[in-house]
């Protein structure tokens, strides 16, 4: 009864230096997810604030950059590093799709490309023993006159669930989220999570801006909850490591 014990207790020992290791959980995608200048503020990123939700154990590296799609991040050679980088059980967070889809941006990648493309992602993050995550496009705020918010990402949106579901990825329907979110506030209020600036209002942007793609602050940081509420039931190891509220004396 003894031995049973004492191996027992190594057993929960080692699983505690298991769930302890170090990972990182990198962010790949566009604007809508980077790391912003300061020159930029208040524009925000959803991978901004998406970084603080972690303990010390997680490390979370916003390789993320404005303008990119799934094959200008490749042909940039942005991903071969993080590849090469990528240990056992980290976790690549892939959000594309708004540059991809425009067809007037020399970023457009046609559907049968964007399909390839996350299929890279995916393939080569689990070559590495690493967990790869889909996140389709997060949504922009555009209103029709009736006040309906209209559904800019449907096809992109939908490539990224079929590739989804037929690997056995796990989804964080961004998309559909944030649509509800912003349906939810509707026209008007729906403004103060993107970058809307009267002139005059901030240094960076003395003409004002009407930014309906890029987040403020607050906007980034509800962004970044719908993503973590999606990542808690799909990742538990993950959940672990989120930071504890301090209580209160």
């Amino acid at each position: 009864m003894l031995a049973r014990l004492l191996i027992s207790l190594c057993l929960l020992a080692s699983a505690g230096r298991i769930a302890d290791k170090p990972i990182t959980i990198y962010l790949i995608g566009d604007s809508t997810l980077s790391v912003k200048a300061i020159a930029d503020y208040p524009e925000t990123g959803w991978g901004m604030p998406f970084a603080y939700f972690f303990d010390e154990t997680v490390r979370v590296d916003n390789r993320a950059m404005n303008g990119r799609s799934t094959g200008s991040f490749l042909t940039e050679n942005r991903w071969q590093p993080i590849v090469d980088s990528l240990r056992p059980n980290d976790y690549v967070l892939i959000q594309f799709g708004h540059n991809d889809e425009v067809k007037t941006k020399k970023t457009y990648t046609t559907e049968s490309e964007f399909r390839t493309n996350l299929l890279r992602y995916v393939n080569e993050t689990r070559a590495r023993k690493a967990h790869p995550v889909l996140i389709t496009p997060v949504a922009r705020r555009k209103f029709g006159a009736a006040g309906e918010l209209e559904d800019t990402h449907a096809i992109y949106a939908e490539l990224v669930r079929t590739v989804a579901a037929e690997q056995a990825v796990p989804l964080i329907d961004l998309d559909r989220q944030s649509q509800a979110l912003l349906r939810q506030l509707g026209p008007d209020a729906s403004k103060l999570l993107f970058n809307h600036l009267a002139p005059g209002e901030h240094p960076n942007y003395p003409s004002g801006r009407t930014d309906d793609t890029h987040f403020n602050e607050l906007g980034a940081r509800r962004m970044a909850e719908l993503v973590l509420t999606s990542l808690r039931p799909l990742t538990p190891d993950l959940t672990a490591r989120l930071r504890q509220p301090v209580s209160g004396r």
